[in-house]
């Protein structure tokens, strides 16, 4: 537990939440801000601050509970049609608690006040230039 992280405190029970799913990996509970009803926030009962520091195993036993709180979510309410997972590392990427979460948001249509812009920049890249992308990737994976 990092002293200082609050998402550590409502894993203690030192600051209240709403609870949807937990068990001895993960908590998972409404995020107060419900940027559309029934955004939950996943996190992992271990304090790590982002995606960077999981190893296999933690990433196996966060991961593998998305679906079944995805589709607990989705159950509860028909008007959802679809749902954004996220997960945001770095202030860059827009997260703002470094206690890694998953964030699963619920979409009852194109109008419910969440969008997301993604630049379409394929005329900047040719085949070479994706293969050397790829490779300098490629070369720092790790078994």
């Amino acid at each position: 537990m990092a002293e200082d992280c609050i998402f550590c405190k409502i894993i203690a029970g030192d600051i209240p939440s709403v609870t949807v799913y937990e068990d001895d990996v993960v908590k998972a509970f409404l995020d107060i801000s419900q940027v559309t009803p029934g955004h939950t926030l996943l996190v992992p009962k271990v304090h790590v601050p982002d995606i960077f520091a999981y190893d296999a195993d933690l990433a196996a036993a966060v991961f593998s509970r998305v679906p079944k709180i995805a589709k607990a979510i989705k159950a509860s309410d028909p008007r959802i049609v679809g749902m954004n997972i996220m997960n945001n590392n770095g202030t860059v990427a827009y997260q703002s608690v470094f206690h890694s979460h998953i964030h699963l948001l619920p979409r009852y249509s194109d109008q419910d006040d969440f969008a997301i812009h993604f630049g379409d920049h394929t005329d900047q890249y040719d085949t070479k230039q994706l293969q050397a992308i790829a490779a300098s990737i490629h070369e720092r994976i790790e078994d």
